[in-house]
């Protein structure tokens, strides 16, 4: 299957992609981009790679370019490789007291939540699940199950901007106030939200925000941002330690110097990102705006179909949803979590469909679908006919009103 914006992609031509939730996929004229970056590096590796000769000033530009687009301030954002990076940063640097809680939701992403555990362990500190429901009906259950699990401890709440498993995006502003109010500091996840659905910290004001650029900017990988509130600045340090801990030359602030360097890597990927910003931005007449509503208008109709094809209800309403959508599958004909792979496996190695299956919370067997440019309604069709011929799937699992 292929459509007009496909070309820009080096995507299998022969595999149905349904998955840029996952990793992504870079257009070529990024990585043609970033291919010219690493050239200019190797060719005089210290004027490039130096900070006190012309990173600093490369890695400021990009800086502007993504607080322009995510209505921050470019002193507060630090590049990390990756959300779950971010995260890490703020959970190793958080001033954890024994007997402190951090509560987390039972949509979360799995390594991000792994990460809580883990800090939470080292510093005595207590961890609680807000049990989001899925399938869930308005914003307001996400926030009274939040609500529910908030205690006097609790002193961070992480949550996602567009939930990993479920493709939710979360009333987030109004978690953030409900948070603040009970003197709780908000750590966003916002690994698939740039790109995805827009983005304005400078309304939002979380505490800690990290995202990708390689996932929805479809920027090359390893490449990502941490916001960070600038009077909370002064405690969050890299997961690396460097010479930026004691070299302030290395950034405006201290708290940029230990970010700008965490010791030698490769930042041609970030580099690289306001070309994919640019490009993306130039797809459609009405720019990124106008392609994350229309991603998200196809997410919307390839759902619908694979909800016909195995007879099921609206598992959550239109209005919480980017570019990724969840179809619960029947459990009780799909199986267990060998069975669940086995589909998966199936789908790509039989009928060259790339799209995850999974079990949320060990129980709930979920299909989760993204939409981007160069999907097309027929890919979900598609899929849709070999679910339906797949033995036991169109089943009624549950029914909704739409």
């Amino acid at each position: 299957m292929s459509n007009a914006f496909r070309k820009h992609w080096r995507l299998n031509p022969d595999v149905d992609f349904l998955n840029h939730g996952s990793f992504g996929a870079t257009p070529i004229v990024v990585l043609e981009t970033q291919r010219r970056w690493i050239e200019l590096l190797e060719r005089d590796p210290i004027e490039f790679l130096g900070p006190e000769r012309s990173l600093l000033p490369k890695l400021d530009r990009v800086r502007d370019c993504i607080g322009g687009l995510v209505g921050a301030d470019a002193a507060d954002l630090a590049f990390v490789r990756n959300a779950t990076e971010g995260v890490n940063a703020v959970l190793r640097s958080f001033p954890f007291s024994s007997g402190d809680e951090v509560v987390i939701t039972n949509h979360g992403y799995n390594a991000c939540n792994n990460a809580v555990r883990y800090a939470a362990e080292r510093c005595g500190t207590g961890v609680s699940v807000a049990e989001l429901p899925f399938p869930v009906e308005s914003d307001a259950q996400v926030i009274e199950a939040v609500d529910a699990t908030l205690s006097p401890k609790t002193r961070l709440l992480l949550i996602d901007h567009v939930t990993s498993p479920t493709g939710l995006v979360l009333p987030v502003k109004e978690l953030i106030e409900l948070a603040h109010r009970r003197g709780v500091r908000v750590m966003v996840d916002g690994a698939h939200a740039p790109g995805m659905v827009p983005v304005d910290l400078s309304q939002l004001d979380p505490d800690y925000y990290t995202a990708n650029h390689h996932k929805w900017l479809c920027g090359p990988k390893t490449s990502g941002f941490l916001y960070v509130r600038r009077e909370l600045q002064p405690e969050v340090h890299p997961t690396t330690i460097s010479h930026g801990a004691n070299s302030p030359g290395l950034g405006q602030t201290p708290f940029l110097a230990e970010f700008n360097w965490v010791g030698t890597y490769d930042p041609t990927p970030i580099l690289s990102v306001p070309t994919a910003i640019e490009f993306l931005g130039g797809l459609k007449e009405g720019g990124l705006s106008q392609l994350m509503r229309d991603n998200h208008a196809l997410v919307l109709a390839g759902r619908q179909v694979l909800l016909d094809a195995i007879d099921c209800g609206l598992p959550a309403p239109a209005e919480m949803l980017g570019s990724l959508a969840s179809v619960p599958l029947p459990a009780d004909r799909v199986g267990n979590g060998d069975a669940v792979k086995g589909l998966q496996h199936r789908l790509y190695h039989e009928h060259a469909i790339e799209v995850p299956i999974f079990l949320l919370n060990g129980t709930l067997p979920c299909l989760r679908i993204s939409a981007q440019v160069y999907n097309s309604l027929e890919q979900y069709e598609r899929l849709a006919d070999v679910l339906r011929n797949l033995s036991g799937l169109s089943t009624t699992r549950f029914r909704r009103n739409a």
